[in-house]
């Protein structure tokens, strides 16, 4: 008999899922996504949409089945273009709804005794909303507007917070990351700041054929360069649930929510456009920046949805000093890169 523990990874074809799976080599690893992962390392896949309602049953029979110790929850539409998930209704159902399916996967398979001894969940800055007066704390409450992909993550933040306490016996981690760099990681604040047209029209292709960069937008004032935000390596992220997962000391409380970034100061956009290299474009007013970006949309040049809009207009700070505590003499073996060098690994050649 098999004595390796074994975990379940949702959204395990997606790029934070393969940045963890090397991490989890003491685990059997069991994979859940509605594509294959393209990785030689040893996994059970499980191919699923958690879009369907049929989806939670199928989990509940995979949980029978191999039993997991913990399930990680990463399945995610962030980018509708890259995914090639387009429609907002489905898009909705595997953010929003299939994380409360999962969650019920977890509730059942539970129900007799506890089998998942933890569950974690990967939330976003963007579900504190934009605006931030202050760094926001885990306390802070969850107000994201406009921006879909932050609304979907406040109300999957919620359902996690919201069934917490049915899944008897099982610790339950709810991370909210700023926004992820590295090297290969393809976001809509690193398309802006690249300058790679992203979109999927044949002036697109053409333009990346030829080398051609967008401008960085920005609206005009010098408060806009002024704003904050903060940066975490894809690669610290998966160590923090590496982490978890390897964690023997129980938790006080069954549910633990944590701010996750990198080390050290948050960067300006200012010093962002300068690390970044970009050519900048002050635009008058903020309703023409919307202009702008809502043309760039709809002819398909860029993926940059103008609904982020509010957010690259404003500070993006979270306070980490309870991921601090968490990790102790840790932190630093966890969260190698500090802000800055993160950003900057992505415009290395």
């Amino acid at each position: 008999m098999n004595s390796t523990p074994s975990i379940v990874v949702t959204g395990i074809s997606g790029n934070l899922g393969r940045q963890l799976l090397p991490l989890l080599s003491s685990f059997r690893v069991v994979g859940v996504d509605f594509r294959p992962p393209q990785t030689d390392l040893p996994v059970q896949f499980e191919q699923m949409d958690l879009a369907e309602e049929a989806s939670c049953l199928q989990l509940i029979q995979l949980f029978k089945d191999v039993r997991p110790v913990a399930v990680v929850h990463l399945a995610f539409v962030m980018d509708a273009v890259r995914t090639g998930v387009l429609d907002a209704e489905r898009i909705w159902k595997v953010n929003v709804a299939g994380t409360a399916r999962v969650m019920e996967a977890v509730t059942e398979a539970n129900r007799d005794w506890p089998m998942v001894e933890k569950f974690v969940f990967v939330s976003s800055v963007s579900a504190y909303g934009p605006d931030l007066s202050k760094p926001a704390t885990e306390e802070t409450p969850l107000a994201a507007r406009t921006y879909k992909y932050g609304i979907h993550k406040m109300e999957s933040d919620r359902v996690v917070q919201q069934r917490a306490p049915a899944l008897r016996g099982c610790s339950v981690y709810i991370l909210r990351p700023s926004i992820f760099s590295g090297a290969n990681v393809d976001n809509y604040f690193m398309e802006a700041f690249r300058g790679i047209p992203g979109g999927t029209s044949k002036r697109a292709a053409r333009m990346r054929e030829q080398h051609k960069r967008l401008p960085c937008l920005l609206t005009s004032g010098k408060k806009y360069l002024e704003n904050r935000i903060q940066f975490v390596h894809i690669e610290d992220v998966a160590r923090v649930i590496s982490f978890i997962l390897n964690k023997k000391e129980p938790e006080a409380q069954r549910l633990t929510v944590l701010n996750v970034t990198g080390r050290g100061t948050p960067l300006t956009f200012e010093q962002c456009i300068h690390i970044a290299k970009a050519k900048l474009l002050r635009v008058p007013t903020e309703k023409l920046f919307e202009l702008v970006l809502q043309f760039l949309w709809k002819m398909r040049i860029s993926t940059i949805p103008p609904d982020v809009l509010p957010y690259m207009l404003s500070d993006t700070v979270m306070d980490t000093t309870r991921l601090q505590e968490f990790l102790g003499p840790e932190y630093k073996n966890v969260i190698k890169y500090p802000i800055a060098e993160a950003f900057a690994e992505c415009f290395k050649q």
